[in-house]
């Protein structure tokens, strides 16, 4: 098995401008933020990122690097709308395809499984399609003759997840309660990169867990990057919870003195700056 251990600057190496950037995770949980830091130090820009948005998209939105966001929700989970996301929403930063979560899921196993779309009722009979005018619908050609959204492929170049293991061949763990369809992030991209909190041996993986965890397959994995706490300020059960102070920090202060502030430097400097602050307010 090959080693596809990578840095953070060599994953966003691999990234360019006008890449269809799919992001895993969900709302403020498990998100790969170091990843996304990585990102917005570099100048590419005019992103379409497909997401169970948090604040990876806050951030990207703020900055002005997304064109196209395709998502189902944006959401801090304990602050109901990403702020960031809003701002630049109200302000017309971007295009917004935003569709039903269980479209998005089907627009990622379509893609997963190189197919132009998949039926799915989720949507009908709500104002999905009107702000959505370029859906179709399909119709059963069995005896049912059933009528159906055609949700069509989420393809990606490219995927960033974060997971709680992983070896150095891209085999990815999770030990949370929930995977958020990481999987099928990286089944539908032309190349996923997974940071993960620890690099270990291919036989730790399932020491002391089900093989059930192991979410990712290597053979659907382009690069590794260990990045201890890389999901901070979202969670990563059960290595951490979510930093809520410091989520309420990020959802209160404009963007370009929070990027002053945290994102200026590299990830040593973030997490950091991270310590610095929580030491400020004891």
């Amino acid at each position: 098995m090959s080693d596809k251990t990578m840095s953070v600057h060599e994953v966003v190496g691999r990234l360019e401008s006008g890449m269809t950037l799919g992001i895993g995770g969900w709302g403020s949980r498990r998100k790969p933020m170091a990843l996304v830091r990585a990102l917005l130090r570099s100048d590419i820009t005019d992103l379409t990122v497909v997401s169970y948005g948090g604040p990876d998209v806050g951030l990207l939105a703020a900055a002005g690097r997304i064109r196209t966001l395709v998502t189902a929700f944006t959401t801090l989970d304990s602050i109901p709308l990403e702020p960031h996301y809003r701002a630049a929403r109200e302000r017309a930063a971007f295009e917004l395809r935003e569709v039903d979560e269980a479209m998005f899921l089907w627009g990622l196993h379509a893609a997963a499984n190189r197919l132009p779309f998949l039926p799915v009722r989720a949507g009908l009979g709500s104002d999905v399609m009107r702000v959505n005018p370029t859906l179709r619908t399909v119709t059963s050609p069995y005896e049912d003759g059933e009528t159906f959204v055609a949700m069509p492929a989420l393809r990606l170049d490219a995927a960033l997840v974060h997971m709680n293991r992983a070896d150095r061949a891209g085999n990815g763990q999770y030990l949370g309660p929930d995977p958020y369809m990481d999987d099928l992030f990286c089944e539908a991209a032309g190349a996923a990169y997974a940071s993960c909190e620890r690099i270990v041996d291919t036989a730790e993986l399932t020491k002391e867990a089900a093989p059930q965890t192991l979410l990712l397959k290597r053979s659907s994995v382009t690069g590794v990057v260990e990045t201890p706490n890389g999901a901070h300020f979202t969670s990563c059960a059960p290595d951490y919870g979510r930093d809520e102070p410091f989520q309420k920090l990020y959802a209160t202060t404009p963007y370009a003195e929070f990027a002053e502030r945290f994102l200026s430097g590299d990830e040593q400097d973030y997490q950091s700056a991270v310590r610095a602050w929580h030491k400020e307010q004891r």
